[in-house]
């Protein structure tokens, strides 16, 4: 992928991530409303009304400080698309639906937690062509390391611009002799960041999600705040967070472009992105938590699986071509 591609990519999703996104309410003395219960700042772009009695009054009570007529608010059960109008493309399209989606499921199971995990499962689910594509590749980015390596040390640092373009020629052909795509390493997590975030959204403007609980769970509340009030299930959820993440980084689909400095730069942006989600997951809130987690086992599962079925199609073609060798030598 050229670097003016990336640079409209990187800019497209920053403009869309940045608009549409949660604003939090503030009182009359301009400090922000506080859900004693959860710990968490009340979103003022809601999507709907609480049940909770003690939440909607709260609600009620600063409603002037809404980004959304009051009056037009009906109950998280009886919301609609069409119900709240937002002029973000980000809302129409990603957090709307995702929490609509999320409603409807929380309301079938009767839990909020639960329906995250589901709707996280089939995400990762409808992503698995992606993820499939992205794996091969670095299957195949494995196969041809010693060849790109071979033309790296061929032409070594030289500075001649004759030389550079000989060797990106050499190693263009042996992309397409393996059939890689370099830029395809980029596309799950193009597609992942806009959902992270879609999820995150509408988790804030849900009040139904983030005044349930799951396993004790708050969903609204943050491991910090959860650890704070001495519910020790929370330091357990962050430990599953840095757990699932370092394993899903792990069996990832991109350990290898080919280049030992571009590997050993991979590697430690990898350990600083485990570090960085660990410390962000003491902040945010448990239903992401839960997301995040699920996504990282699937993600690990369906690695572990597609990697099987790679190394075992190879094992069947060169079993195949064994006996192929076999019979013609029998044949002279």
């Amino acid at each position: 992928m050229k670097k003016s591609k990336k640079l409209i990519i990187i800019a497209a999703l920053f403009l869309l991530l940045s608009t549409g996104c949660t604003k939090y309410m503030s009182d009359s003395n301009h400090k922000r409303v506080i859900n004693e219960v959860t710990g968490q700042a009340l979103t003022s772009n809601i999507l709907c009304l609480p049940s909770d009695k003690a939440l909607l009054e709260k609600y009620k009570k600063n409603k002037e400080h809404l980004d959304v007529d009051y009056k037009k608010l009906k109950p998280c059960k009886e919301f609609k698309l069409n119900q709240v109008k937002y002029n973000s493309l980000w809302e129409s399209v990603f957090v709307k639906p995702l929490a609509l989606a999320l409603i409807k499921t929380g309301n079938l199971v009767k839990n909020y937690g639960l329906a995250v995990i589901i709707i996280g499962a089939l995400i990762r689910l409808l992503l698995l062509p992606f993820t499939k594509k992205s794996l091969m590749q670095s299957e195949n980015m494995k196969k041809a390391n010693p060849e790109l390596q071979r033309i790296q040390k061929k032409y070594g640092n030289s500075k001649d611009q004759a030389a550079a373009m000989q060797m990106s020629s050499e190693m263009m052909a042996v992309y397409k002799k393996y059939d890689i795509n370099p830029a395809s390493g980029c596309i799950v997590a193009l597609v992942q960041l806009p959902i992270l975030f879609a999820f995150l959204e509408a988790i804030n403007r849900v009040p139904a999600i983030f005044e349930d609980s799951f396993l004790t769970l708050q969903l609204g509340t943050t491991p910090s705040f959860g650890i704070k009030t001495g519910n020790l299930l929370y330091i357990v959820l962050v430990l599953l967070i840095i757990v699932s993440t370092y394993f899903s980084y792990k069996y990832s689909m991109n350990q290898s472009t080919g280049n030992e400095e571009q590997d050993k730069q991979m590697g430690m942006m990898m350990k600083f992105m485990i570090i960085f989600i660990s410390i962000a997951s003491l902040s945010l809130p448990t239903a992401l938590a839960l997301y995040w987690i699920i996504s990282n086992l699937l993600t690990m599962i369906q690695n572990v699986y597609i990697k099987w079925r790679l190394n075992s199609n190879e094992v069947k073609v060169v079993i195949k071509d064994k006996k192929e060798n076999s019979k013609k030598k029998k044949g002279k």
